[in-house]
């Protein structure tokens, strides 16, 4: 059963015991990511990330990675558009070394400057590593365009000029404006309980700076009937196509989600069927629905040689409208909407999955999440509801679509497909 409480700080405090493990995860969550960075701060929620773990005013960076691996523990950190989250994964006897561990390095970090140079390097050499990886290059050249006039399209990883210029004063301004008390929530999730919990939690986190909670407003993107074509030295053409999602708080995600089950979403779906298994036009192509506070996406994605990219694009576009005028059939509804159902029950086995289930929902929507909560969504999704949202979701008036090749002639063979589909 999901409990909630508040430090008397005001920090949040969200918990599911789990009789039935060894495990218990725990995480800080932060209103602190991408979409708060504008100008000279582009990335700055990502290097903090890496920062926290060179150190702290009782420990090193190796002392943090020895304490963790001592336990057999997992203690690690991910940075996204709206948040960011640092978290640990331990035994239930070691609960206490983990809360100690996290309120060390998000609210004590060292922050030194020889350790910020070495750093900047290595977050410059992560943005080269992205930016040679074509796929990644595509999904945020489409994001970028999609969501152009927004705080979305920003990079997570900001640019190596950004990132180079930082200062420990930078840094540290950043941080007194977003760790704070009302822009924080703790979740914890497996074997423990929340009278031993809480009182670890005041003492741990109680100089937790204190602060109101703010959240950025999102502007619903603009974007639309755009393509960009990224020359780059590749053996394939790498394309993402965005169209219109949801917000998170929004139950049309769950149709959605089944929609794009049966579209690309797993191995039976149209296009993986069609330009994999039947013609053999690329070993990758995928479709899946993101969601952020105030807007959403889908989008769709494929790998294919220079010399199958159009064709491959091109039958794309006509499953694509295919579905829009025909709608799903009532057995690939059926099995769409019991695939989202069992991998969405997989997933949530382990107690990391839980804790960022409640922990996300609490501090994006502020909202308590339950499994059976969940499950009556996926299962209240009708036929009529996935097919009442295809005109929204697959309609060109706002798609965009970012190629990446090696030659130009890629660019020419796609253009009239996408002009002819796009000026519908």
């Amino acid at each position: 059963m999901i409990r909630q409480a508040q430090l008397s700080n005001g920090i949040r405090v969200v918990m599911e015991p789990m009789d039935n493990l060894r495990s218990v995860s725990i995480g800080v969550w932060v209103n602190a990511g991408s979409v708060y960075e504008a100008g000279a701060d582009a990335g700055i929620s990502h290097f903090i990330e890496h920062m926290v773990f060179k150190g702290t005013g009782r420990r090193s960076a190796a002392d943090i990675a020895a304490e963790m691996d001592a336990v057999g523990g997992n203690l690690n950190a991910f940075t996204a558009k709206e948040c960011t989250c640092f978290y640990a994964k331990v035994l239930d006897e070691n609960l206490p070394l983990a809360v100690d561990m996290l309120s060390d390095i998000t609210l004590h970090p060292a922050l030194d400057e020889q350790e910020m140079e070495k750093e900047k390097r290595v977050v410059v050499e992560e943005i080269l590593m992205s930016e040679d990886s074509p796929e990644d290059k595509a999904f945020e050249t489409a994001g970028s365009a999609y969501y152009r006039g927004t705080a979305l399209a920003s990079a997570i990883l900001g640019t190596p000029e950004t990132v180079s210029a930082f200062t420990r004063d930078q840094v540290l301004s950043y941080m007194a404006r977003r760790y704070v008390t009302g822009n924080t929530v703790i979740a914890c999730a497996g074997s423990f309980r929340p009278e031993t919990l809480l009182p670890l939690l005041e003492e741990a986190f109680g100089d937790c700076p204190r602060g109101e909670g703010d959240m950025l407003k999102e502007k619903e993107p603009r974007a639309g009937k755009k393509w960009l074509f990224v020359q780059k030295d590749t053996e394939q053409v790498n394309a993402c196509l965005m169209l219109p999602g949801y917000r998170l708080d929004t139950p049309e995600n769950f149709a959605l989600a089944v929609l794009s089950n049966a579209l690309g979403g797993s191995m039976s779906s149209r296009l993986f069927q069609k330009i994999r298994e039947e013609l053999g036009l690329a070993y990758s192509v995928y479709t899946y629905p993101m969601a952020y506070r105030d807007t959403g996406a889908i989008c769709l994605y494929f790998g294919s040689g220079e010399k199958q990219a159009a064709r491959t694009l091109e039958l794309a576009l006509t499953e694509l409208d295919k579905l829009r005028t025909g709608g799903l059939t009532e057995a690939e509804f059926l099995r769409s909407r019991a695939q989202l159902k069992g991998s969405f029950l997989l997933g949530m086995e382990g107690s990391g999955a839980h804790m960022n289930a409640i922990g996300k929902r609490l501090l994006l929507q502020n909202k308590e999440f339950t499994i059976e909560d969940t499950l009556s969504a996926i299962e209240c999704v009708t036929m009529d509801r996935v097919n009442g949202i295809l005109e929204h979701v697959l309609s060109p008036r706002r798609a965009v679509l970012a190629a990446v090749g090696r030659t130009r002639s890629v660019q020419k063979d796609m253009k009239p497909i996408l002009d002819r589909w796009m000026g519908r």
